[in-house]
Order: structure tokens, then C-alpha cells, then sequence
């Protein structure tokens, strides 16, 4: 079924912009294996975020991915005092396995596709990180989702819990002055398929707040994917992103191209 694999997220996990889900990227089932490649740019009033990566699924079991992150902070940098254009970049190595449950075929059953998740990453600016009040340059995120798709409805549902040590999702450190403990964190997606080829929805992700210099907010989007074919999705979104390193109001266009089998 087409979109059951979810688009890419924002980390380069299967599932929604915001939040992996417990699906497993591709469209392969037991015995074949699946791909894709995606491009992500989010453009925001004084900042602009791009994500480009891939994505491994085998056997709709195992879940490996990659994706480089570039936050750039246009002419804001100058005003942060890092110069104009200034750019944080961050690496992110990502595992998922499916534990158990079938979103798709388990519909005489109540319970979720669950899987559980790990993503390692690592920032190129440890002096920046350091003077902001961010202790680590590099963390891991883990995380537990769980996914249900209610085909009689049309609904996808997605809860995940993610225990994180980030700052804005890892580009600005991990750890702060204010806390280097990791947290539990809620990111939730729900859907609904208007037809077989379109998806729209929400997504909510809630943040740790850790950097005494400037509050992290909350993620929010509403999104709509569309799947041209099984091999082409694109997905466009309005994000609010909150307060970024003390600049307030950070919401505007998300847009994403994925490529795959």
C-alpha cells in the first residue's frame, strides 16, 4: 500500500517529518529488501534548515539510516555574533526494529505495530555547543513508537516516546547548564488518507529544555503527503519550530522529496 512506509523525517527514520514511526521504510515485506533517498529544506524567517539522506529496510524488520543536517544561520549569524551564513552540520546514524504487530494486516486486533529505535549523532561545532552552555557535541536518542492504521477509517495513529539529551533536536549540542539528564519526550502523528495516494495530518513533538541562554520550544506541522507512484512521494508542510536560540516565532514552509522501492 502506497505511504505505508511513511516519508522521512526530519532525522532520516521512517515515518513523519517530526517523528519516526514504527513502520519500517520501503516497501519491502518478509524477504526483500527496501530503499529510498530523500531531500528536506525547511525555510524559516531567520533560519534555514536542509536534511538529505537514505534508508535501508530489510524484511520489514530492520530499519538502518543516514542523514546530514545543515542549519544555516543566514544573515542571523551575524547578529548571533557567528558571522553571516554561519552553519551547523550534524551526522545522524539511525537503527530501527520492529518488535512486534502489523499496522496493516493485524486489522482484527487492537494492538499497534511497535518498534524501538536508536540515533546516534554528532555536531561539527563542540566550541560553539561549549560556549552556548551545550556539555556534549555528540548523543544518542532512543526511542520506543508505536503505530495502528485503521483501514476501515483511513486513519494512521503514532505515539512515540523518546528519551533524548538533545538541544533543537542535537544541532545545537546535548545537555545544557540547566539539565544533562536525559528526558522523556511525547511525539505524536495522526492522519487521515483522503484517497489511496494522498495523506494529511498533524504532528506534535515536545522538546527537553536544557540551555539556560535560550528557551526550546515544542514542534508543531500540519502536513499533506502525496505519492505520486510506489518510487516518488512528496510531502509539504507548515512547521512552527517555537523560539530558536533566542529568535522567536521560527515557523514556515517544510518540503520533502523521497525517492525509493
Amino acid at each position: 500500500m502506497l505511504l505505508t512506509g511513511g516519508v522521512s523525517s526530519v532525522e532520516g527514520a521512517g515515518g513523519g517529518g517530526l517523528a519516526p514511526w514504527a513502520m519500517i521504510t520501503g516497501y519491502g515485506s518478509q524477504g526483500q529488501v527496501g530503499a529510498n533517498a530523500h531531500a528536506t529544506v525547511v525555510d524559516l524567517p531567520d533560519y534555514q534548515f536542509r536534511s538529505g539522506g537514505i534508508a535501508l529496510g530489510v524484511q520489514d524488520r530492520l530499519e538502518l539510516s543516514y542523514a546530514r543536517q545543515t542549519f544555516d544561520t543566514g544573515p542571523t549569524g551575524a547578529r548571533l555574533g557567528l558571522g553571516e551564513g554561519f552553519t551547523f552540520r550534524q551526522d545522524v546514524l539511525g537503527a530501527k526494529l520492529r518488535v512486534f504487530g502489523d499496522a496493516v494486516y493485524d486489522q482484527d486486533r487492537w494492538t499497534p505495530q511497535v518498534a524501538i529505535g536508536a540515533q546516534w549523532k554528532s555536531n561539527n561545532q563542540p566550541g560553539v555547543i561549549a560556549a552556548i552552555g551545550g556539555r556534549d557535541h555528540e548523543g544518542v536518542d532512543y526511542y520506543v513508537a508505536a503505530t495502528k492504521i485503521l483501514l476501515d477509517q483511513s486513519v494512521l495513529l503514532n505515539g512515540t516516546v523518546r528519551a533524548t539529551r538533545a538541544n533543537q533536536g542535537g544541532l545545537l549540542g546535548f545537555g545544557g547548564d540547566r539539565n544533562d539528564d536525559y528526558s522523556l519526550q511525547f511525539e505524536g502523528s495522526a492522519g487521515v488518507l483522503l484517497t489511496k495516494r494522498l495523506l494529511v495530518g498533524a504532528e506534535y513533538r515536545t522538546k527537553p529544555d536544557n540551555l539556560g541562554f535560550a528557551r526550546e520550544d515544542d514542534w508543531f506541522d500540519l502536513f499533506a503527503a502525496y505519492a505520486v507512484n510506489k518510487n516518488l512521494s512528496i510531502t509539504a508542510a507548515y512547521a512552527d519550530l517555537g523560539d530558536i536560540a533566542t529568535f522567536e516565532d521560527q515557523r514556515g514552509l517544510y518540503l520533502s522529496i523521497q525517492a525509493g522501492f
